[in-house]
């Protein structure tokens, strides 16, 4: 096939290309970093022979080069509806360095795989999607579908400066459909359809502050770990149903984060502020456990006599893509007609685009690549070989079977 011969023929320059990016960072300033603008800038010297290219940045003051990019770049097909392939610009910062074998920040080639932070997180799949389009050009073949592809900023803070952005500029069509290339199984043998909902919670608790020696009875510090233990025990008994669509099948309230208090140990705090992560099946509805949290901190107020105040850092939900979906069955009759096999579906607790464009009314959605699942661990990386294959499907995606 001419179009996956020139994907195989693209290999060396998709490795160089994904070393480059890198070495770009591209962290968003909640996280310490400057944003994605020099990432875009980089990737739009090499969208020559695309037949449209826009930019949807975002202005933003806190990095240095006051925009947010967003990319859109489109391969006419004979019909204007469109297969869009949506990857992210962004990364998250390394971590503890000592914890890498090799720097965060530059790609180094080794036993068939890149290694680098964004890597596989998204790196691998702004590579496949783009050589992709690539390789049609430089077939000189027509697809049925026009080849859309994306690629937005601030995945990994929200998506406000990102995709939410972009779908509210109207560029995308109701019978368009899309793929959301940042969650994959080590065979691309699962394609995700379902996302629990998100609910990130953060817990002001209030108490006084006084000596260590003389305890005023109301340690900020004590009451937040006694509210947060009760809460993470009853929420995980209240909220117990399975769901086998998912991998873990059942909904996770996690504690995470926990801000510093005071700087010295002889000293009680005066106020403790805390986090936690929900993920949430789709039996249950975000708005019933908020309900149930708030119940829970009125009574903690109540017996403590101070307040707890709760705010919704971040809560998103969407709806499922039906497994009947076209955007489906196109990924699993290309997949099985490069690889053999015929994927199955699952759901995940994380959270990609795809929830935003499921929860616009965009049905045809589905998420999916080749990938080990190494996103955000030290020592991240890209199997060579995945990126390439993967190019391959999204590269006869738009085209008729047997074309």
């Amino acid at each position: 096939m001419k179009v996956l011969d020139a994907v195989e023929g693209f290999r060396d320059d998709m490795v160089k290309t994904l070393c480059d990016l890198i070495e770009i960072k591209a962290i968003a300033p909640e996280f310490g970093g400057d944003g994605e603008y020099k990432k875009a800038e980089y990737l739009m010297k090499l969208l020559d022979g695309f037949d449209v290219v826009e930019r949807y940045d975002v202005e933003d003051e806190r990095v240095s080069d006051g925009l947010r990019p967003n990319i859109v770049a489109k391969v006419k097909g004979v019909l204007e509806k469109t297969i869009w392939i949506v990857s992210h610009l962004d990364v998250v910062p390394e971590g503890d360095e000592r914890l890498w074998e090799t720097p965060p920040f530059k790609g180094v080639v080794k036993e068939g795989k890149i290694f680098g932070r964004g890597a596989e997180d998204n790196g691998q799949s702004i590579v496949s999607s783009l050589y992709a389009a690539k390789a049609i050009i430089e077939s000189g073949l027509t697809p049925k579908y026009t080849l859309g592809l994306v690629f937005v900023a601030d995945e990994e803070a929200g998506s406000n400066y990102g995709i939410k952005h972009v779908l509210k500029q109207k560029i995308f069509d109701k019978e368009d459909l899309f793929v959301i290339p940042d969650i994959g199984t080590p065979k691309g043998d699962m394609i995700e359809i379902a996302e629990k909902s998100i609910l990130w919670l953060k817990f002001v608790v209030h108490g006084q502050q006084s000596h260590a020696s003389m305890p005023s009875g109301l340690n900020a510090s004590r009451r937040a770990m006694e509210f947060i233990l009760d809460l993470d025990k009853k929420l995980h008994s209240k909220f117990n149903g399975k769901n086998e669509l998912f991998v873990p099948p059942y909904s996770t309230f996690e504690p995470t984060k926990r801000e510093k208090n005071v700087d010295n140990i002889n000293t009680i705090p005066g106020l403790d502020v805390s986090y936690m992560d929900c993920r949430i099946i789709p039996d249950y509805h975000v708005e019933e456990v908020l309900d149930y949290i708030e119940d829970i901190r009125s009574f903690h107020q109540m017996k403590g006599n101070s307040k707890i105040e709760i705010e919704i850092v971040q809560k998103v939900s969407s709806p499922p893509t039906p497994e009947n979906a076209q955007i489906i069955e196109k990924l699993r009759n290309t997949i099985e007609e490069l690889r053999g096999f015929r994927p199955g579906v699952y759901g995940i607790g994380g959270n990609t685009c795809a929830s935003f464009f499921r929860k616009s009314g965009f049905t045809e959605t589905a998420a999916w690549c080749t990938a080990d699942g190494v996103a955000h661990q030290a020592n991240e990386y890209c199997v060579i070989d995945n990126m390439v294959e993967d190019a391959k499907v999204f590269s006869i995606l738009p085209f008729e079977p047997g074309y």
